[in-house]
């Protein structure tokens, strides 16, 4: 069992945990047609869908063991070496986009969450980044504030603007 086959299985059992405990969820009197557990469930349908998609792809990339594991054991080291400073770098984009929320907005903080994560992960850098990072906050901003109705925070120096 690879680590795509476990990931996937425990993101199906999590899913599953999840679809079980939003049954525990009261109704209000002041919910929509859609309920207090709508947006839990279609968390619930999502991460059982990541989690086939793992074990599709587990299953489609199964090869047999070679009988020699020294290189791949180096490669395996080497990757692991790398994460950290990787995930330190992610978690501190995460504490930059809190840190400037208050401040810039949702929707500046987001294009600049987004173009930092492309560049970081060595997107190209001409029209294509920023044109995905304003792109990506759109998308994410009609998705909230216009389909689901959740507004979000202008942000302090942008506050009389919208």
């Amino acid at each position: 069992m690879n680590k795509d086959s476990l990931s996937g299985l425990v993101l199906l059992a999590l899913a599953g945990a999840y679809y079980w405990a939003t049954g525990a969820i009261p109704d209000s009197t002041l919910s929509d047609e859609v309920g207090a557990v709508g947006l839990p469930r279609v968390l619930t349908v999502a991460l059982a869908g990541l989690g086939l998609i793992l074990l599709v792809r587990s299953l489609l990339a199964a090869k047999p063991v070679e009988a020699s594991h020294a290189p791949a054991d180096d490669v395996e080291e080497e990757e692991h070496d790398a994460k950290l400073p990787r995930a330190i770098g992610f978690l501190l984009f995460g504490a930059a986009y809190v840190l400037l929320l208050p401040y810039v907005g949702y929707f500046l903080s987001v294009a600049l969450l987004i173009a930092a994560v492309a560049l970081y992960e060595g997107a190209p850098r001409p029209w294509t980044v920023p044109a995905a990072a304003l792109g990506g906050a759109l998308l994410y901003w009609a998705v909230f504030v216009k389909l689901l109705g959740v507004n979000q925070p202008v942000g302090i120096l942008f506050g009389g603007l919208v």
